[in-house]
């Protein structure tokens, strides 16, 4: 038998995360009682649950023995029914062709362990248990053939009246014909050497999820070098000659996740494992994401799950798909929600938990993709960042291939609360790569909503006066005009073309102290106490073109060129509220900084008649530009056209 998936506890330095890993009691102190109306409807009414409590303790960390071993204190009870434990049996049902698997428990002491599952509603049945005495060795064989729709299998412990040891315990499969596939694992970076030394020190720590590694690559894309940090020295000694890195340009995650594409291809690898530099890694998800990769009957793209770096019990999301009439992210079905805190909710008191969820794309923090897939649909499309992920996966899904985010593999990451990159230089990307994505993708006639949705955003940032992000947003649309072949050509060039931008607009410039700007005007912003609401969907045509209207024709007033009328906290800074202002500081979503925003209405009429101009050519061009990109995508993803943007085509010996 193959190891699927080994027990694991939280790293020494991780027991903010124990609730991943491990429960005290039935359930970490309260106990959902399963009903049949919240089976069926797991956004059920509060008064139609029913919780009870367990008596039960939390886990005591100096219990947590190693990796693989916890103790338990007599009369005590530990359920591995958690993410990072329990066994995701739905999946191994739909994609592989596992029909059984055993569990294998080793202990010392005494006590019982106790099997358990769960179903697709999550309603959660025991399986089987045993006795434990002494140093035991006990085996539990389970069929996957239940699991079509959902559901999971895990284990209790409870000791009796002594000391129960887990010393490992670990899910197994029957083994698959051929070797192992081999990993090139690749760690895209620009300026963050500190979170990317961390990981390939994270990584040299744990040898065996390095055993079928070929090569650890870094792509450093930035002035700050991985290789000048104190102690990569030791790193790379203990990495040895699995280590490589590779300097290049900045070409943004999509150019340093393709020269990872492309080395793993041309070094006969397997898989092309990507890795985000500004993550956590838990290292056990290197080995999970391979023999579920190996045993997937097609070749299949695997991906990880993302947990909030800050938060570190938080999950952002079980899964994503893209809307296919807005095309934008969303959530595979209603019943899911973003950012489940494990903490407060654990796997077994979260229904909605147990349902599987396949998903269109997975995102790059943690991917892994099979190099027969690449060598078939290619490379990333130049997009620098923004939606290079999410139109991989629906390129691989139209050639044939499924995604699959699988529980239990993750890391932690910079969580997007903490982010606003629909505002300043990314803004560019976010929305000329959504509109290639739709034009190459979307299966409605002028892209469903897109175009309408694309305007109205250009509304929104000009009634905020956001003109930096309005005037790069203007020039995404001006670009996508140039056809496919501008991807390929100004991919290193254009950050820095943006970036010339900001000395132009004040909203672009930030200070680190707020004390910087001149002192408010007491009085001169909006009057009351009261936040200004969101206007009513009813209303909200005829308060757009009140607002604009308002603001064309309304000088503002002198003073608010000399002095803001007020500060907004980013949590403030809303379109809805920012339109009501004629001048005001807004500090930015992770707090470092903050800039002066003024109303300008010539800025206001000349870039609103330019963003009517661009959307309605958009609209009568849609098709013929459709067709443009849709067949340039072949060329532009290749191996061939990546290779000369990577600086290789002249090189000798490729």
């Amino acid at each position: 038998m193959q190891i699927l998936q080994r027990v694991i506890l939280p790293a020494d330095d991780q027991l903010d995360t124990t609730a991943l890993y491990v429960d005290a009691g039935p359930a970490n102190g309260i106990r959902l009682r399963e009903n049949d109306e919240f089976a069926r409807n797991p956004k059920a009414p509060e008064d139609k649950l029913h919780f009870v409590s367990s008596g039960s303790e939390e886990v005591h960390f100096e219990d947590v023995l190693s990796r693989s071993s916890i103790r338990l204190r007599a009369g005590e009870q530990l359920s591995f029914g958690t993410y990072f434990n329990a066994f995701p049996a739905s999946y191994w049902r739909r994609w592989t062709d596992l029909q059984s698997i055993r569990l294998v428990v080793r202990t010392t002491g005494h006590g019982t362990v106790t099997v358990y599952k769960s179903n697709a509603r999550g309603t959660l049945q025991r399986v089987d248990g045993a006795r434990v005495d002494g140093t035991a060795v006990t085996e539990f064989d389970l069929t996957l053939k239940p699991f079509g729709d959902g559901g999971w299998y895990w284990f209790d412990l409870a000791s009796s009246r002594e000391e129960l040891t887990l010393d490992s315990a670990e899910w197994q499969g029957a083994e698959r014909e051929g070797n192992p596939g081999k990993v090139t694992l690749e760690i895209t970076t620009m300026n963050k050497p500190d979170f990317c030394l961390n990981n390939a020190r994270i990584l040299s720590e744990h040898p065996e999820v390095l055993e079928h590694v070929q090569e650890v690559l870094i792509v450093d894309q930035g002035t700050l070098k991985v290789a000048d940090q104190p102690g990569f020295a030791e790193v790379k000694s203990a990495l040895g000659d699995k280590l490589r890195i590779i300097d290049q340009a900045n070409l943004g995650g999509s150019g340093g996740f393709s020269r990872g594409m492309y080395e793993a291809v041309e070094n006969g690898s397997d898989y092309a494992l990507l890795l985000d530099d500004d993550v956590v890694i838990e290292p056990e998800s290197i080995a999970r994401l391979l023999v579920f990769s190996d045993h997937c009957r097609k070749p299949t793209i695997v991906g990880g799950h993302m947990f909030d770096l800050y938060s570190r019990s938080v999950l952002h999301t079980f899964g994503e798909v893209v809307d296919p009439y807005r095309f934008v992210p969303a959530l595979p079905h209603t019943d899911m929600e973003m950012r489940h805190d494990f903490s407060v909710a654990n796997l077994r008191q979260t229904p909605w938990l147990h349902r599987r969820v396949d998903v269109d794309y997975n995102g790059w923090w943690l991917c892994m993709i099979p190099t027969e897939i690449i060598r078939e649909i290619g490379l990333s499309l130049p997009l620098f960042i923004k939606w290079d992920d999410a139109e991989y996966g629906l390129r691989a899904r139209e050639a044939g291939f499924a995604t699959v985010s699988l529980p239990g593999a993750a890391v932690w990451h910079v969580s997007w609360i903490d982010k606003d990159d629909l505002v300043g230089w990314q803004a560019y990307f976010h929305g000329r790569n959504r509109l290639i994505t739709t034009l190459i993708y979307s299966p409605h006639k002028k892209g469903g909503r897109v175009i309408r949705e694309s305007f109205q955003a250009d509304v929104k940032h000009l009634v905020s006066m956001q003109y930096f992000t309005e005037q790069t947003r203007l020039d995404a649309l001006e670009d996508l005009f140039l056809g496919p072949e501008h991807l390929h050509r100004n991919i290193g060039t254009k950050l820095g073309e943006i970036n010339a931008l900001k000395s132009q607009y004040p909203d672009a410039e930030m200070r680190e102290n707020v004390d910087d700007f001149p002192a408010p005007a007491l009085g001169s912003g909006p009057s009351g106490l009261t936040p200004i609401g969101l206007p009513n969907k009813k209303d909200l045509v005829k308060w757009g073109v009140t607002t604009v209207a308002r603001q064309l024709i309304k000088k503002p007033s002198a003073e608010s060129a000399e002095r803001p009328q007020g500060f907004l906290a980013h949590r403030d800074n809303r379109w809805f509220r920012l339109a009501h202002y004629d001048s005001v500081v807004v500090s930015n979503a992770d707090g470092t900084a903050a800039s002066w925003y003024k109303r300008d209405p010539e800025k206001l009429k000349a870039m609103l008649a330019e963003a009517g101009k661009h959307h309605a050519n958009l609209y009568r061009h849609w098709e013929e530009l459709a067709e443009q990109y849709r067949k340039a995508v072949p060329e532009i993803t290749s191996l061939e056209a990546w290779k000369k943007t990577f600086g290789l085509a002249d090189e000798e010996g490729r």
